[in-house]
Formats: structure tokens, sequence, C-alpha cells
């Protein structure tokens, strides 16, 4: 029994304490972090049958933590655990190379496409477990937004509670600028500069999630600006209003021009032709955020190129 429990630091009841870093922040959120290794499934099933408790009282996944509460978790089995795998030295290189701007509240890297922003899904290990695990002395460290995982490109995140909450104040407000390019199938009529379209979240039988244009599904407004315009294609400047996920995507789907390389929302023919030329992902990419500072409330502008190549496809093009 003292072997298991030495390899298992969840094998019987653990209390724990709220710092102030983390006040305001969703219980089952906490509990992600601090459970490393227990699956997010479990950590809800424990919640679900009241093995969780706050101030011994039941609580739900969305309660709002304070600063000294007391957070005590039943035991849980050795076999719940998920392998204490640490992300490879190859990912927290490749995020920290990629790195644009940094402060003592701020993180913003340039998000590889191909990388998720956090792990599930299949996947082990995102930017969050991989910065996370590069700086262990940090106390706190958490998405302000996300990005899909094929989309590249300027992804925020905060290392403090007060500045996650203001910047994600900010974004409810559309206080914060955010900024793509895309590369979409067919010329953009120029007088096309918005697309105000409800989207709704879809679950199929596969699990696979599916967004699509729905009267009942949430507000969701998108600004396009050509760029440039290529015999087959049109290079776009595209802010969001709103930031529902896979807006963008949909959007351009809905307006009969989708975006080259998506397997998800695209034109099957349209990826062959561009495959031929080189593309080998999809052509999304977050080029700029502008912010006011959570601190200073000095406006900071954050920018990102389009990677090699996506410059060599654009040159291909011309």
């Amino acid at each position: 029994m003292s072997d298991i429990k030495s390899n298992n630091p969840f094998a019987t009841v653990t209390f724990h304490t709220v710092d102030s870093e983390y006040d305001g922040q969703r219980l089952d959120n906490f509990l992600i972090r601090l459970l490393k290794g227990v699956p997010k499934s479990r950590i809800y099933n424990l919640l679900r049958k009241g093995e969780v408790r706050v101030n011994k009282g039941r609580v739900k996944a969305d309660t709002r933590l304070k600063a000294d509460d007391v957070i005590r978790v039943a035991p849980i089995r050795t076999a719940q655990l998920q392998s204490s795998k640490m992300p490879g030295s190859q990912l927290r290189k490749r995020l920290n190379d990629s790195i644009v701007f940094e402060d003592d509240e701020i993180i913003v890297i340039d998000k590889p496409s191909g990388i998720a922003v956090h792990g599930g899904s299949g996947v082990s290990f995102g930017v969050i477990e991989g910065l996370r695990a590069d700086r262990p002395e940090s106390k706190f460290l958490e998405l302000v937004h996300r990005l899909d995982r094929d989309t590249s490109g300027c992804l925020m995140l905060a290392k403090s509670r007060a500045g996650l909450v203001n910047l994600q104040q900010q974004m409810q407000k559309n206080q914060i600028k955010k900024t793509y390019q895309a590369l979409v199938k067919g010329r953009w009529p120029k007088g096309k500069s918005t697309i105000n379209a409800p989207l709704k979240k879809n679950t199929l039988s596969s699990g696979e999630r599916m967004v699509k244009v729905d009267v009942d599904g949430k507000s969701s407004v998108t600004h396009f600006k050509i760029v440039q315009t290529f015999q087959q294609s049109t290079l776009l400047d595209i802010r969001l209003e709103t930031g529902r996920t896979h807006q963008i995507r949909v959007h351009c789907q809905f307006s009969g021009q989708a975006i080259a390389g998506d397997s998800k929302y695209g034109d099957s023919l349209f990826n062959q032709d561009m495959r031929a030329l080189g593309l080998k992902r999809l052509f999304l990419h977050a080029n700029a955020l502008e912010f006011k500072h959570p601190v200073s409330g000095v406006r900071i502008s954050v920018a990102a190129p389009l990677s090699n190549d996506l410059k060599n496809l654009l040159n291909q093009l011309k």
C-alpha cells in the first residue's frame, strides 16, 4: 500500500487552500491544473458524485473559487491516473522559439500550425502544457483565448489571475483587436466587407465537432478586406467582431469561398490545386493582436508575419 501511495499523490484524501492568484477561477479549471495526471472525465465524475467539497459543502464544476477556500478531494485510485509523461524538449523549445512578446504579465507566441492550444481529444500535450513544463516556477499560466489546432499565429497567455480576468473582459467587450490573414477560393467581391451570420455548434455521432450557419445559433460577425487578388484565389485581411468556434472558416464556407487547405469546411478540388503548389496546411494565420496592457493600460500591438511556406505559396500564385 505504501508503494501505491508514494506513486500516487492523490491516493488519500487531499486538502488544498486556494491562493489569491486563483480568486474567481472556475473550480473545474482549478482542478484540471491541480490534479495533474487525472483525466478530465474523472475530475468531472468526482464533481458529479460530490467527492470534491469546498469549505465542506457540495459544489458544481462552474463554482467560482475565492481566496482561502479549502478544497477537499476524495482519494483517486492509481488505475485512474494517466501517464505522467512530460511534454518533450522539442515541443518546449519550439514554443519558446515562437515567443514574440513577453513581460511580467503576458506571453504572446506565434503558434505553429498543427500544435493544439491544450491537450485532449487524442492530443497529449499542447501549448499550455508545454510552456508550463518549461516554467515549473510559474505559479500561474493560463490561455487568454484559443486558436484552432491548424491555425497559426498570435496566441496570448496570462501570467496572473488578475491579468487573465482583465484581458478576457477586454475580449468580451470587443476591445481586443484580432486580425487574421487567409487565402480563399475564387475572387472575393469588392463589396463584401462583412458577414453577419449566426453560428451553431453540432457534435456528430462520431464525436467530431462541426459548426454551421443556423438561425438558432449565436450572433457571429466577421469583417473582410481584400489584400491581393490572384487568378483563382484571394488573400484577405480578416477581423473578428465575435469569437465563435471555427467562425472564420465557416463564414468563408458560407460565402462559397472556402479557405485553402481546410479539410473540414473546405473545397476538395481547390485544396488539391493548392497542395500541388506546396500548401500542406490550413492557410489561416492570426497575424496581429492589439490590446490594452492589464497593468499599465498602455495600448500594445503584437504582430506575427506569415511563415515562409505561406509566403512561398503566394509568390507562386503571383
